[in-house]
């Protein structure tokens, strides 16, 4: 990868949004919780989940990820409150085929992580910038296990 690559790749908006990502930390009493890593890259994202009526009311995340997972999770964090798993699976599938299959920027309110375009061409990343999607659904999936 060439420093050009790099400068393109990590842009001053990846950088922004890496510096400022919502809900950090953990919730009291969650009704789901979920950790995720990402085996390439050893990013790592921990999800917590407050449920009602199938919707996310509450929602924290710790972040352990490079500059793009951040970003991914930055725009993840904004737009979580009120989405239920469908459209968290629907985000985290559109978000995969934009950056695997050079698919569509993934449904608003996720619209944001557009800005993660530039990043289909490093494939050792795509396993970071899909971990707050990945990991907000396993914290549902374990809130609602029967």
């Amino acid at each position: 990868m060439s420093d050009s690559d790099l400068i393109k790749l990590y842009s001053q908006r990846i950088l922004a949004l890496a510096a400022d990502i919502p809900h950090l930390g953990t919730l009291e009493a969650p009704d789901g919780h979920a950790n995720k890593r990402a085996p390439l890259c050893g990013s790592t994202i921990s999800v917590d989940v407050k449920l009602a009526d199938g919707r996310i009311t509450d929602f924290a995340q710790n972040v352990k990820a490079c500059a793009l997972g951040q970003a991914a999770a930055s725009v993840v964090g904004a737009n979580i409150i009120g989405r239920t798993r469908d459209q968290i699976q629907t985000a985290r599938d559109q978000l995969k085929a934009m950056l695997r299959d050079d698919g569509p920027v993934p449904d608003t309110p996720f619209d944001g992580l557009e800005v993660l375009i530039p990043a289909r061409a490093y494939a050792n990343r795509h396993g970071s910038i899909l971990l707050s999607l990945e990991a907000t659904l396993a914290a549902i999936d374990d809130a609602t296990k029967a």
